[in-house]
């Protein structure tokens, strides 16, 4: 199975990414387009044009990668759409078993913001999360399962449980927790994790957020990005699966 989660920055995407480590059973990869985005040969922001691209380290490459390992075994790869659809063609996508997290777009806003002032509309990310979602809809005349953030840290056993069911894949409730620590496999070449991920380094499984944030209403900015973030958001929510009572 080559599974993907599809998200925006600063949705607990990563927490759910590191679940599914604990699982045992995938190959997981974190953000591996967005890293390209950033860091590749062939990269499409210059946001750290600063850093040198390793030999090699191209779309086209990680994309023979993952087939290949694909072919033999289970893959997991979580990242964000606007990383990487300009190169996601109709047959890539469908290599994929394709889900979707989102996450209430005031706090993916304020946290995004938090680490990059500048963060733009394109990292914001719920644009082209939109858009590929309503792509995959298209395809297969049925919306693809999303979850939401706030059922994920509400009642993560039984959003955990709703969305193995909705791929087909078994439920592990062990995979719900782990001991805190290091997280080098979430960090990227270009840079540490830093302060991205100090939650998930403390923590001990899904839980809600304990970071505060200034009011957006404090950078028109920012919360320009978030109203206009809030319709593709509620599109989106309107089609998330229901965390499962057994």
């Amino acid at each position: 199975m080559f599974l993907t989660l599809w998200a925006t920055p600063r949705s607990v995407s990563t927490a759910f990414e590191w679940m599914m480590r604990q699982r045992g059973n995938f190959e997981c990869f974190h953000e591996p387009w967005n890293e390209l985005y950033y860091y590749g040969e062939d990269r499409r922001s210059q946001r750290d044009a600063d850093v040198e691209a390793r030999p090699g380290h191209t779309y086209a490459a990680f994309w023979g990668e993952v087939c290949a390992l694909a072919e033999a075994q289970n893959v997991f790869v979580k990242d964000f759409a606007y990383s990487v659809e300009h190169d996601l063609d109709d047959a890539k996508l469908s290599a994929m078993t394709h889900t979707f997290l989102i996450r209430d777009p005031r706090r993916v806003v304020q946290g995004l913001g938090h680490h990059w002032p500048d963060c733009t509309w394109d990292e914001v990310g719920f644009e082209s999360l939109h858009r590929l979602f309503n792509r995959i809809a298209d395809r297969d005349g049925t919306a693809p399962p999303v979850i939401d953030a706030a059922d994920l840290t509400g009642n993560p056993q039984g959003t955990a449980r709703a969305y193995c069911d909705s791929v087909g894949i078994e439920f592990i409730p062990d995979a719900l927790s782990w001991e805190p620590g290091e997280r080098s496999e979430v960090s990227w070449y270009g840079e540490g994790t830093g302060p991205w991920h100090d939650e998930l380094r403390q923590s001990t499984g899904i839980r809600e957020p304990s970071t505060s944030y200034p009011p957006l209403e404090d950078t028109p900015r920012l919360l320009e990005l978030y109203k206009r973030s809030q319709p593709l958001y509620e599109d989106m929510v309107a089609h998330k699966l229901t965390p499962a009572v057994r």
